[in-house]
């Protein structure tokens, strides 16, 4: 049966974006004609400037003064052609930052972006069953961040929960960040790049590094010698270059003296100190801005309570670098031994550490959090029906969600489903037939469960819970490297999850539990595993294939509930409404499918 078409989305999030969008591409179009035009206006200043040297050259006539006019016209359409460059280069990176907007709305956003691979841990407890980093991950979704730090700082929310008044700061942070889409569109674009490369762990470590480069000491003898440098040089030209021999000599055995310490406090800062305009223009747009919820402005507060804004300090720094760089230049290195370059530069940094270094790490994690707040505030903007979770204190874990779904699926294609857990249904125990939704139950309880404690709005109606850990054990693979069986991987997995229980509350996630043995010990392990889960105070949900291990809510009248998912097979075709239905499954799929993939049955 074909699918119904798509309604049309008449959301005011989604008509702003395109309103922004249509804008900003015909600016981008204007900003590209006048380019055009500016470089054919200096193609003729050129070939005016040729004829004039040509005729000025042959006759003396014009005067060298028109000469100088028209190339001082080429420099100034020069100038003027690379602001409207760079205003055409921000005003394209605009138009794309609401088309991938309008993606995620529309459901279109996987492949697009920073997926967050690079902060995959293979023994993390429920990041690759929850897909939270990854190809088509939440990561994905969520990530806005330009900055590596960011997308750490976003990707460290995903992997570890928050307490309640840590996920309430940040649940008004997003709350007053999603209403500023100026302030959200300046972050995506201040700067000149699409990334801002600068590495904030190395930036750290390098302004951290204690060098033996006592500036205090030597700055002013070396500032003395330069001027003397100069002097002689002058001397040279005017009578005989005896002096500055001399100087120069004195210069280079100074620099000679000081080169241990010189590598020192060089090595790294090129790494250290990628794309620091940027990261200085981002800090100063958010230096700008009026914040209202506590946690924005303590934030906001770290980049302003140097004797310079955070801004400026790495702006210094910025140009710091760009001097260090030009010793590469053969000019600057032709006068680098006379001028002490080389030495002043060092000292420069060595100045900079002593006076902002302290201030940097501060800076660095302010930058990390707007950008991780911003990710989420442009989630809960495309997404305005997503309420945010209400957390309460218990002695023990417990879940309520209304009309749950699965923020990684289609909003038009996902079924959203009741789930209760804690007191008598401790435990729900899913049974269903292949294909049923069994397993995306567990990641749209987890997946919400994980967006809840990280301050994010969650894909429900409504979603009640108190705080608890997460632990999953329901994509698990063997190892031939490591020498690992599916079965032991998966039982290793569950004794992680069971410990943790011991120690903290806990909601777990078990896909087709124990599926690498046999039913009697499925039976038998299952039933020790859920014994001290819920002794233990663990809320959580199994599914199994194994429709004996139903029988464990008889075992655990009290704690366990059996749930279904169920299949209608029609003209010899399987329909799978995805409902969530109470008591034990009663129909198989299995026979179907493998016949209807040609075995024969």
């Amino acid at each position: 049966m074909q699918a119904a078409p798509e309604a049309p989305n008449h959301s005011a999030p989604h008509l702003e974006y395109s309103r922004r969008g249509a804008a900003r591409e015909a600016e981008t179009r204007r900003l590209h004609k006048q380019h055009i035009w500016l470089g054919n206006l200096r193609l003729a200043l050129f070939v005016v400037i040729v004829v004039l040297c040509w005729q000025t050259g042959r006759t003396g006539h014009p005067s060298p003064y028109w000469l100088a006019l028209a190339v001082a016209g080429f420099i100034v359409l020069g100038g003027w052609d690379r602001r409207k460059v760079q205003a055409r280069d921000r005003a394209t990176r605009a138009a794309d930052f609401y088309r991938r907007g309008l993606a995620r709305m529309e459901d279109r956003w996987t492949g697009q972006g920073a997926d967050g691979r690079e902060f995959q841990s293979p023994d993390h407890l429920y990041a690759d069953d929850l897909d939270l980093l990854g190809e088509g991950s939440l990561f994905q979704l969520l990530c806005a961040a330009r900055t590596r730090m960011g997308k750490a700082r976003l990707a460290s929310w995903l992997l570890a929960p928050a307490g309640p008044g840590e996920v309430q700061k940040r649940q008004l942070a997003v709350k007053e960040l999603a209403a500023k889409l100026d302030l959200r569109e300046d972050l995506a674009l201040v700067g000149t790049t699409g990334e801002i490369a600068t590495d904030g762990d190395k930036l750290g470590r390098w302004v951290s590094e204690d060098i033996a480069l006592n500036y205090r000491r030597w700055w002013p003898w070396t500032l003395l010698l330069a001027a003397l440098s100069i002097s002689t040089l002058v001397y040279g030209f005017l009578a005989y270059w005896t002096p500055f021999v001399v100087a120069a000599m004195v210069n280079a055995s100074v620099t000679f003296a000081l080169r241990r310490e010189l590598a020192q406090a060089f090595t790294g800062s090129d790494q250290a100190c990628k794309n620091l305009e940027s990261l200085a223009a981002l800090l100063k747009r958010v230096e700008e801005e009026q914040f209202e919820s506590p946690q924005l402005r303590l934030l906001q507060e770290a980049l302003l309570n140097a004797n310079l804004a955070a801004s400026q300090c790495i702006a210094r720094l910025a140009k710091l670098c760009q001097l260090v760089d030009s010793r590469r230049n053969i000019f600057v290195a032709v006068l680098d031994v006379p001028l002490l370059y080389s030495v002043q530069m060092g000292f420069a940094l060595q100045r900079w550490k002593a006076r902002f270094g302290a201030g940097v790490l501060a800076w660095l994690e302010s930058a990390a959090q707007i950008e991780a707040l911003a990710s989420l505030s442009t989630y809960k903007f495309e997404h305005p029906d997503d309420p945010f979770p209400e957390f309460a204190h218990a002695e023990s874990p417990w879940l309520e969600g209304t009309a749950l779904g699965h923020p990684l699926l289609p909003g038009c294609s996902a079924v959203p489903n009741d789930i209760a857990l804690g007191g008598r249904s401790q435990v729900l125990l899913v049974s269903g037939s292949n294909m049923s939704g069994k397993s995306t139950l567990l990641r749209v309880v987890g997946t919400n469960a994980v967006l809840a404690m990280m301050g994010a709005p969650v894909r429900a109606q409504r979603l009640r819970l108190s705080p608890f850990d997460v632990g999953a054990a329901m994509r698990i693979s063997d190892s031939l490297q490591k020498g690992v069986s599916h079965f032991y991987a998966e039982i290793s997995r569950i004794r992680q999850v069971v410990d943790l229980s011991s120690r903290k509350q806990v909601l777990f996630l078990f896909d087709e539990i124990l599926q690498g043995t046999n039913s009697q010990d499925r039976r038998v392990g299952a039933e020790g595993i859920l014994r001290a889960l819920i002794a233990h105070g663990a809320i959580g949900l199994v599914t199994t294939h194994d429709l004996a291990l139903t029988a464990l809510a008889e075992v655990f009248p009290d704690r366990v509930r059996n749930v279904h998912f169920q299949e209608k097979l029609e003209s010899g075709k399987l329909d799978f409404d995805y409902r969530l239905r109470e008591g034990v499954v009663t129909t198989s799929n299995g026979i179907e499918l493998m016949k209807s993939i040609g075995l024969d049955m």
